[in-house]
């Protein structure tokens, strides 16, 4: 059995993911596959998608605030002082997911974000690895977990210092920043991150 776009409740087409809680929903109608660019927003989203490793990214949105409080709005500037006691600290926070190897990769993966900043900075790095075509699933068995060049991002992540950066992660960070567009052919977000992909339809 194949899956299509899935019709929700405004009568709307979407990936059919979006249906699964109104969280969910207005995530994916506004914000996940736009653009972004901003070091903050990428440090934010790219330590997201590690905490994700292993669990449903729902039970990551529902916590994101928690997260956002536990490491100061996602400043890497402030996280990559972190010491021990801010690592007991966070694994003493019911509000987050309490696994140190997560919560030190995010703290060495601050420290790395700001030593990139005097060779292009974050952004340039991972946006040089935006594909020149974009996947076009008309179903969900359809949509890839990874591609040729997030496993050349996650390289080059791992290489800079980075950490809980594998190919499957740095290929969902490429969806929710807008640098594949993975929503299905069909969703009434389809182009809607407003970057032109070689083979984007219409």
């Amino acid at each position: 059995m194949t899956s299509g776009p899935a019709i929700g409740p405004d009568g709307l087409p979407r990936t059919p993911w979006a249906l699964g809680s109104e969280m969910m929903l207005r995530y994916y109608d506004t914000e996940w596959g736009m653009p972004i660019r901003a070091e903050h927003g990428l440090f934010e989203r790219l330590s997201l998608e590690g905490f994700q490793a292993g669990l449903s990214w729902s039970t990551i949105l529902v916590k994101r605030e928690n997260f956002r409080a536990a490491f100061a709005g996602f400043d890497p500037e402030v996280v990559a002082d972190y010491a021990e006691e801010d690592i007991l600290r966070l694994l003493d926070d019911a509000g987050i997911i309490r696994h140190r190897g997560k919560i030190t990769a995010t703290i060495g993966n601050a420290r790395a974000t700001l030593a990139l900043r005097d060779r292009g900075g974050l952004s340039a790095l991972i946006w040089s690895y935006k594909p020149e075509q974009t996947p076009v699933p008309q179903t969900m068995e359809q949509v890839p977990t990874r591609s040729e060049e997030s496993e050349a991002l996650a390289r080059r992540l791992k290489a800079e210092g980075f950490r809980f950066v594998g190919p499957t992660t740095a290929f969902a960070l490429m969806e929710a920043i807008g640098m594949v567009d993975t929503h299905l052919v069909g969703s009434h977000r389809r182009g809607a991150s407003g970057i032109a992909f070689t083979n984007q339809p219409g």
